[in-house]
């Protein structure tokens, strides 16, 4: 970000240090808590599902969550540093080895879960 002016570079390098967000990964379930404002009342409102990729960028991060809503996808893409994110909890990390998961779209039901990396380890025989 060296072509940017110092005085804006300073502001995300401010910003960036503030975030005080949880670490996650890619294959994480998620709850994102979110403002949303309704007229003059802002609300949180919760977005659960699975995390399928995340964009590095500085300032600009992202992640994208995707969940089934009444057997439709839904996908969400979230700023990592947007002041409207209040928190992000980790319900459950999955085992991936893909840093995009696109093929869960193309999946439904049962097949589009992953493997709970609590599972992954050496058995008990």
């Amino acid at each position: 970000m060296g072509s940017q002016n110092p005085k804006i570079e300073a502001l995300h390098t401010q910003r960036i240090a503030d975030n005080k967000l949880t670490p996650f990964r890619v294959g994480d379930t998620v709850n994102v808590h979110y403002k949303v404002a309704e007229g003059e009342k802002e609300r949180i409102q919760v977005f659960k599902g699975q995390v399928i990729r995340i964009r590095n960028g500085g300032i600009g991060a992202m992640f994208t969550v995707r969940k089934i809503s009444y057997n439709v996808g839904v996908e969400r893409i979230f700023p990592v540093h947007s002041p409207r994110i209040d928190k992000i909890e980790v319900i459950a990390h999955g085992v991936t080895r893909r840093a995009r998961l696109y093929f869960l779209r193309d999946l439904q039901g049962k097949a589009a879960r992953l493997k709970d990396a609590r599972d992954k380890g050496p058995s008990a025989s």
